[in-house]
């Protein structure tokens, strides 16, 4: 079976820089892409991701797109894969017509495939296409990499995402049984008569949001004070995430262990 496993990842400062080089141009190519499909459509004429494959060739060949060439090619590729995606499910309904993907968005990602074995995990560091060895905080043995999602989130950090192959241990069948009501003044109560309390994140972190909001609000649009202090606003927002992800995850393992 396939499962996603995430590790923070510690690039160097010319690694950090070609990444986030990769992140834009992976963007600049899904916006292409989407411009040229729409302009072709307006036409009357049917265009898939070969013709913007074809695209991103000629692309690359111009000299004012020549730093394309620096970067990975496989991920500005998946960058048109995915906005094939995108038009399959929005013309199955399964989702909204595809939009372009805004420069001032700060969390932003890419992915790229492992060919080859161009993607390994040595010691404490991953090799990835173009970055060499990037050091990693690894949480568990990894045996075969698919491909990999390198993310920056909000904050500055640096994450991969692994796609990788893993085969399952199956838990012993339990004869316990259990009735679960989600609530909101209870996070949950059960069948047992136990009640887990909703441990409110956002409340208790509220009134320190507000006064980052507050300080955000009045900074310069554009200014380097306001980047510094969108970052504070969005570790307040990160630690937040990182709390409920925690709570659920301890809380639903103990129940299945149980």
């Amino acid at each position: 079976m396939n499962k996603g496993v995430v590790f923070r990842a510690y690039p160097t400062k010319a690694q950090a820089e070609l990444i986030n080089k990769t992140l834009g141009c992976s963007r600049l190519i899904y916006n292409k892409g989407l411009a040229f499909r729409n302009e072709s459509y307006a036409k009357g004429k049917k265009v898939g991701y070969n013709q913007t494959s074809a695209m991103l060739t000629s692309m690359k060949k111009e000299r004012k797109y020549s730093f394309l060439n620096e970067v990975d090619s496989v991920a500005l590729q998946q960058s048109l894969r995915d906005l094939e995606n995108a038009f399959v499910r929005f013309f199955e309904k399964k989702a909204k017509y595809p939009v372009f993907k805004s420069k001032h968005y700060y969390q932003l990602s890419y992915r790229t495939l492992n060919q080859k074995n161009s993607i390994r995990i040595e010691g404490n560091k991953i090799r990835l296409p173009k970055l060499g060895f990037i050091r990693i905080k690894q949480s568990e043995d990894i045996e075969h990499i698919n491909n990999v999602t390198v993310r920056r989130s909000a904050t500055g950090k640096y994450y991969v995402a692994l796609n990788v192959d893993f085969a399952p241990v199956k838990k012993a069948r339990s004869d316990k049984f259990i009735g679960i009501d989600v609530g909101i003044k209870d996070f949950l109560s059960d069948s047992n008569g136990n009640k887990i309390d909703n441990p409110k994140f956002l409340e208790k972190s509220q009134k320190k949001l507000k006064r980052e909001q507050r300080k955000l609000s009045r900074k310069q649009k554009g200014s380097n004070n306001r980047n510094k202090q969108r970052l504070k606003v969005a570790r307040v927002h990160e630690k937040i995430a990182n709390q409920r992800n925690d709570f659920i995850h301890k809380l639903s393992t103990k129940l299945i262990n149980e």
